[in-house]
């Protein structure tokens, strides 16, 4: 009320006609205003942390359509995922500015949304002047940039004749070598006696300036070896990344900056595997028994479920997230399980088949493939029987689970037997776990898995 009661207050003291201006003023602004939200862009949406482009899938509305507010307009491949992106106004589709399969970095705008059908000409005319913006190429730059004018220095100031006048060192040097200061020229400065000028006049040689040895040669500070580009073998195909594929790579990239190291541990499953084969009817899978048995584990050494994300802190996660590679066509989705440790292994189930639709459809909401704080690879339904894993940026460790199978086995008075064993071998960031924390966490998860009755309480 202030505000306004100073805006009238203004206004009524400046003459009618500067009251006229400052009315016609602000009717123009608030036209223009008006003016400019009558066309809106659909920009390219952030649908990760990771994502810098995203690539058009489809669009499920065509050029004309009518749209309103909260209506799937377009679906966008991020790194991660296939997402269907809303509009957040009515109005009309007037022009899709990248077609499907095309691709934008996030911020840059897909399509136009006209506010009415009299402004879809405004639109598609706009959509045109950013088209030819975009095809116009930038003017090379100059060679030689014309040199200006010459302008001639103004001459400089010439001083007075110092003529005697001589450097202490060169009067030292005079007494020295019995030279009279009067009768040496200076080629100073203003005329003024130098040392040289002494040394010149007793005859005696000026000493040869010695120049400072080269540098040891050696690699420059800066350097960094760039790995060399090789050609493509004659007769290959190169077929660029995919969204999602580039996104790996540049995680894997992320992960050979991280001080890892490697535990592995044998267990026996002959427990587990008869546990597996009451409950899997259910929809119990063998992955979400192990996911069950780490998260039990972990609350016991919650070191080994903290993250380091600085370099300079670490920190210890309130909830046991466990992320599980699953394979798709074209790349690798870890969607996550949270608070696994509360949860009993039937309702897991239950949320892991929706989460594996959504993996297999790459619906995942981002909050479902980016909150793991600890990783989980299962490979022993391939019959691999052990492999190392990458740690995941992030997290402080993955597991890579081998395949069970029946080995002979010693036990502590020296007799024989055939039990089923499974490998896992853990990959931890050692800047936050140690080897005696990794070392005591594969002991209790053996214990739980050993003896897995607690898998279904």
């Amino acid at each position: 009320m202030a505000q306004m009661a100073s805006l009238s207050l203004s206004i009524s003291t400046v003459p009618g006609r500067a009251r006229r201006a400052v009315y016609y003023e602000g009717h123009r602004r608030r036209r223009m205003a008006v003016v400019r939200a009558k066309v809106r862009e659909i920009f390219m949406p952030a649908l990760s942390s990771t994502m810098t482009e995203g690539r058009i899938v489809s669009w499920t509305t065509s050029e004309g359509d009518r749209v309103s507010k909260g209506d799937p307009v377009v679906v966008v491949e991020s790194d991660k995922a296939d997402m269907d992106v809303e509009t957040f106004h009515d109005g009309i589709i007037a022009a899709v500015l990248v077609p499907a399969g095309g691709t934008a970095p996030v911020g840059a705008p897909i399509a136009l949304l006209a506010e009415s059908e009299e402004d879809v000409v405004l639109a598609q005319a706009r959509a045109q002047a950013l088209s030819n913006a975009q095809g116009e190429e930038p003017p090379p730059p100059q060679a030689a940039a014309v040199a200006p004018p010459a302008v001639s220095p103004a001459p400089a100031p010439v001083s007075a004749p110092t003529k005697g006048i001589a450097t202490p060192h060169a009067k030292k040097l005079a007494k020295q070598h019995r030279v009279d200061i009067s009768k040496v020229v200076g080629t100073g400065l203003n005329g003024r006696i130098t040392a040289a000028d002494v040394e010149a006049a007793a005859g005696i040689q000026p000493k040869p300036k010695v120049a400072p040895p080269p540098p040891p040669a050696g690699r420059p500070a800066a350097a960094v070896p760039q790995p060399a580009v090789m050609p493509p073998v004659p007769g290959a195909t190169v077929v660029p990344f995919t969204s999602m594929q580039s996104a790996v790579s540049r995680n894997m990239m992320e992960s050979l900056t991280v001080p890892t190291f490697r535990v592995g541990y044998a267990i026996k499953t002959d427990k587990l595997d008869a546990l597996y084969e009451k409950v899997k009817l259910k929809g119990v899978t063998k992955t979400l028994l192990l996911a069950k048995a780490v998260a039990m584990a972990l609350a016991q050494h919650p070191v080994v479920n903290a993250s380091c994300r600085d370099g300079k802190s670490f920190s210890y996660n309130s909830s046991i997230n466990i992320a599980v590679a699953v394979a798709i066509e074209g790349g690798l989705l870890t969607p996550v399980l949270e608070d696994v440790d509360k949860l009993d292994i039937y309702l897991l189930a239950q949320r892991w088949r929706a989460l594996l639709k959504k993996t297999r459809l790459k619906q995942l909401q981002p909050n479902e493939y980016n909150s793991g704080t600890f990783s989980l690879s299962n490979l022993g339904m391939f019959g691999v029987d052990r492999f190392d894993a990458i740690l995941p940026p992030g997290q402080g460790a993955i597991m890579a689970v081998g395949a069970s199978r029946p080995t002979v086995i010693a036990d502590k008075d020296g007799f024989f037997s055939i039990k089923n064993e499974m490998l896992v071998n853990v990959t931890a960031d050692h800047r936050i776990i140690y080897g005696s924390d990794l070392a005591a966490f594969l002991q209790t998860f053996a214990k739980i898995v050993e003896d897995p009755e607690s898998l279904t309480l």
